[in-house]
């Protein structure tokens, strides 16, 4: 499998736009709680723990060298995502006892050992 992972200058703007937004929920929940608008004070907090979460999540995929990945894709040997290694098992191609048959690691059909490309989704067997 393949991964697509978010570039590191699209997560540094997203790091940008969460410190942008913690500051306006900062502001509102100020001014809502200086308004006498108590019933909007937990809307700005919401917004400023959202924001957190973002600014965070984007700072780990600018900086970090083991990203989190858009979509699981990923082929053995290469960058792997970190939240397979948590919470997922990692799928590899097995033999079938039973005619020498293989598994297509892309697609899990049952494919012949001799076959170069696997005959259900096209990606090219190891």
């Amino acid at each position: 499998m393949r991964s697509i992972k978010p570039g590191r200058g699209p997560s540094g703007m997203g790091v940008l736009g969460g410190i942008i937004m913690s500051l306006f929920g900062l502001g509102w929940t100020i001014s809502a709680a200086s308004m006498g608008a108590f019933f909007m004070v937990p809307f700005g907090i919401l917004f400023i723990v959202m924001a957190i979460a973002i600014t965070v999540y984007n700072y780990k995929n600018a900086t970090g060298k083991n990203r989190y990945s858009t979509f699981d894709i990923v082929e053995d040997g290469e960058e792997e995502d970190p939240l397979n290694a948590r919470f997922g098992e990692k799928r590899e191609s097995e033999e079938n006892k039973e005619g020498g048959k293989k598994f297509c690691p892309y697609c899990g059909e049952k494919t012949d050992e001799t076959h170069k490309f696997c005959s259900n989704c096209g990606s090219k067997l190891e």
